[in-house]
């Protein structure tokens, strides 16, 4: 009988070859469909065309830290417990960076492998999902868990490899540049050529998406090195899938200005300042990429405002999708409810929503369109494997939408031996 690893209700079985996930993040299935057609990259193209391909459905909110929890945990939000970049704390009325591991709910699929003795590997772009992405991991026992970001600090003790500069041949990379998810991608393909881990976690960011079109000559470069990148990936007898969090959309409007609802002033209107507060869950250290401008917004009621009455009058927004109260958004969205706001908006494809306009810096908007995420637009992912599925994932993938947080489920138990 097959090895196997229970990880929050999931049976994963142990692999017979590495197994490498990719998160191209902001890796919005549109880019993939016009460098397809036009032969950019062509190890994808095998992939899609030996392996397994389609698009799935990413969590709610549409945003970085929400996905790459739901995907390295195998589960939801309502499950792992991270909404967000950003919630507000209710009980100090403090808005909160969820990038904590103490945030986490769930075990990740990666510590319950190497406690169970297998060898394993995470490594991202950006420091804030260190932390969560090994959460539990004990690197004095051979694993790895550093971020390009800080290739510079790594340890021993913390990360489980020094010299990382050195190691990968790279300088540290520019925080808006293509080179820190390049390095992410280059740091994978040696740790895999040397250690030949179990398992491996790639997570890249989305510095590219957010300022180039998939029509862009940018995007493009930036995908062929990513496809040369996954090509030497897959040719180390690996099963490689790679996914993303989120999509990204256009959120300007004719002019090339953001196209924003400022949420937080309309209520101040509407029921007088101090009543409502406005948290966006996309905010985090980078807001050159998006001003911390998104899709998604969540609002709390200070108790003379009742739920209903924000939603009615938001609900009559030009551009807002839906306004839910904290019950209905748990249910759609699969949330934790004890982190949900009293009323959830989602703007329309090419509509963000801010808080107030005085809290957003736009500075480093200028000059660019905005694109940004956050909301059911941006769902949508490629989800895809170098290798076909099996006879019994074939016929799940046939009949039935595919979560994205079911990717290593897909890559350990789904792939023919």
């Amino acid at each position: 009988m097959q090895r196997a690893v229970e990880v929050n209700g999931n049976t994963y079985l142990w692999p017979g070859r590495p197994v490498v996930v990719v998160c191209i993040d902001g890796g919005d299935p549109e880019y993939l469909s016009r460098f397809l057609a036009d032969g950019s990259v062509p190890n994808i193209a095998r992939f899609v065309r030996e392996g397994f391909a389609t698009v799935a459905d990413g969590s709610m909110p549409s945003v970085t830290c929400t996905n790459n929890m739901s995907i390295i945990c195998g589960v939801p939000p309502s499950v792992h417990g991270i909404s967000g970049n950003f919630y507000l704390d209710a009980a100090t009325w403090e808005p909160v960076a969820m990038t904590g591991p103490e945030l986490l709910r769930s075990t990740t699929i990666l510590s319950a492998f190497a406690n169970a003795g297998a060898r394993v590997v995470s490594i991202t772009a950006k420091d804030k999902l260190r932390r969560q992405l090994g959460k539990d991991l004990d690197v004095s026992r051979g694993h790895v868990s550093f971020s390009s970001e800080h290739a510079d600090r790594c340890t021993l003790a913390d990360n489980g490899i020094e010299n990382v500069l050195e190691y990968v041949g790279m300088p540290k990379p520019d925080m808006y540049s293509t080179a820190l998810s390049l390095f992410v991608l280059e740091a994978g393909i040696k740790l895999l050529a040397e250690r030949r881990p179990d398992l491996m976690y790639l997570s890249l960011t989305d510095y590219v998406q957010h300022k180039f079109a998939p029509e862009d000559a940018e995007a493009r470069a930036f995908y062929r090195q990513l496809d040369d990148a996954f090509g030497r990936l897959a040719g180390q007898d690996i099963v490689l899938a790679l996914t993303a969090d989120h999509g990204m959309s256009d959120k300007s409007n004719a002019a090339g200005e953001p196209n924003v609802i400022w949420l937080q002033d309309v209520l101040d209107a509407k029921f007088g300042a101090g009543e409502t507060t406005v948290i966006c869950p996309i905010t985090d250290a980078f807001v050159a990429h998006h001003g911390a401008l998104g899709g998604f917004v969540r609002v709390w009621s200070k108790g003379k405002v009742a739920p209903q009455a924000i939603i009615d009058a938001v609900s009559a927004l030009d551009g807002v999708d839906l306004a839910l109260g904290r019950e209905a958004a748990c249910r759609l969205f699969d949330q934790p409810a004890d982190r949900e706001a009293d009323v959830v908006v989602v703007g329309r494809k090419d509509v963000c929503i801010g808080s107030a306009a005085r809290l957003h810096d736009l500075a480093g908007l200028r000059g660019h369109r905005l694109r940004t995420h956050g909301a059911l637009a941006e769902t949508k992912v490629p989800f895809i494997l170098n290798r076909p599925l099996n006879e019994a994932y074939r016929q799940k993938a046939a009949c039935m939408p595919i979560d994205s947080w079911r990717i290593f489920d897909f890559a350990l138990n789904g792939v023919r031996p």
